[in-house]
């Protein structure tokens, strides 16, 4: 598969009045095309940090960051859907913003509501919706602007964990009928596991990457099932102990599965 991004030997550090303070030393990996990745790391290691990068929110760091000229689109830790917006009006909030209400565009648009089951609820309000539909509104978002690569920062750690699970399921499942290339931040080694082709470990700050893991379950179309796979506690065991020096530290990670 070709390569949709590749990332040298990156490093970021913030200037404090104390001094400098590094967050990322070193982080080198690259990403194949319709790959669904995720990292996972302590709390505060960076991982938002490089997906800020990635999508040029912040330009001070070193290294090499190549996206091949693919466009990238983020979805944010909460679904920040605007309650005075109906839920079409919302959808095309990207559009609108960009001078792209084009014809084609709208009719994208529209098309995946009515693919994903919203239609009923596209002259609605974001009040009127589940946690889940608006995290699927949040996503229809993203894609109506054709991004090649999606950033995914903690999208669920909003939701209870029964509708994370459904909702993970859900939004995994949109990605890979799209055809999209996903990064995935999170906190739950589980949800990595069950929803990703490869995992990248970061060590807690300045993050390097401790271990990178190839995937490899028996239902790659449903991360419900692959929470049942017999190598799924095998693959969690491996990143579980990679992180198990850093549970200590408040809200470090989550050893839910």
């Amino acid at each position: 598969m070709p390569k949709v991004l590749e990332i040298k030997n990156l490093k970021k550090e913030y200037h404090t009045l104390k001094g400098a303070v590094l967050a990322l030393q070193d982080i080198s990996f690259s990403i194949d095309d319709k790959d669904f990745v995720a990292i996972v790391g302590p709390s505060g290691c960076g991982k938002s940090t490089i997906l800020s990068i990635l999508t040029g929110l912040d330009k001070d760091f070193e290294g090499l960051i190549d996206t091949h000229n693919k466009k990238i689109g983020y979805m944010l830790q909460t679904d920040c859907l605007l309650p005075y917006l109906t839920i079409w009006d919302n959808a095309i909030l990207g559009l609108r913003l960009t001078h792209c209400l084009t014809k084609e565009n709208l009719s994208f648009v529209d098309n995946l509501i009515k693919k994903y089951n919203l239609l009923e609820f596209k002259d609605k309000y974001p009040s009127s919706l589940s946690g889940g539909m608006r995290q699927r509104v949040a996503l229809i978002r993203t894609l109506a602007t054709n991004p090649d690569i999606l950033l995914l920062d903690e999208p669920f750690s909003a939701l209870d964990y029964q509708t994370r699970l459904e909702v993970s399921n859900d939004v995994y499942n949109i990605i890979k009928s799209e055809g999209k290339t996903a990064i995935i931040v999170t906190h739950d080694i589980g949800e990595a596991i069950a929803t990703s082709s490869k995992v990248i470990v970061l060590s807690k700050r300045p993050a390097i990457i401790k271990s990178i893991y190839d995937i490899k379950l028996d239902n790659p179309k449903n991360p419900i099932l692959n929470r049942k796979d017999a190598k799924f506690n095998y693959y969690y065991e491996l990143i579980w102990k990679e992180l198990e020096e850093y549970v200590t530290e408040p809200n470090s990670l989550s050893k839910k599965n």
